[in-house]
């Protein structure tokens, strides 16, 4: 499945998480993601990407967001990831994505009496903000590359501009 589809699906899964375990698997979901379209792009992406796309894919702690207890029920979403068609929008996506498990984790951290829960809460915030700052460092990196690119020789002449 296409990666902004896939990051669609979690938004509205997020969006849709009633209970506080659902919010920190949707969390968990939306890392497993991001690890995963790091890895597409490490090995498939712009070469200026692949070396923070790289860091991207192994964010998550020493165990792995990919066995994460959380995920066990379903599995990872992130599994039926195939490709990454338009870098830009999927890393634009995802980092919402990830901006929102942030801001649904810290309502659950603060709701929560409960020590685990808590600290899973911190631990998945601290997850989504690395996986969200590396997100950002990439869309930067596009940025530039499109900015620093040779005027295109065609556009220099009469008639329509091409596609």
């Amino acid at each position: 499945m296409e990666a902004e589809r896939l990051v669609a699906t979690g938004r509205h899964a997020l969006a849709e998480s009633r209970t506080a375990l659902d919010i920190v698997a949707e969390a968990w979901q939306a890392q497993a993601l991001a690890q995963a379209i790091g890895s597409h792009l490490a090995l498939h992406g712009p070469l200026e990407l692949r070396s923070e796309a790289r860091g991207l894919s192994e964010i998550g702690g020493g165990r792995g967001t990919i066995d994460h207890p959380a995920l066990r029920g379903g599995g990872p979403r992130a599994a039926q990831l195939t490709e990454v068609g338009d870098a830009r929008a999927a890393l634009t996506a995802l980092g919402a994505l990830l901006g929102e498990v942030g801001i649904a984790l810290v309502g659950v951290a603060c709701a929560t009496d409960e020590e685990g829960l808590y600290w899973q809460c911190i631990e998945a915030i601290d997850a989504a903000d690395e996986a969200g700052d590396r997100v950002s460092g990439m869309l930067r990196r596009l940025a530039v590359r499109e900015r620093d690119r040779p005027p295109d020789a065609a556009r220099g002449r009469a008639g329509p501009r091409p596609a």
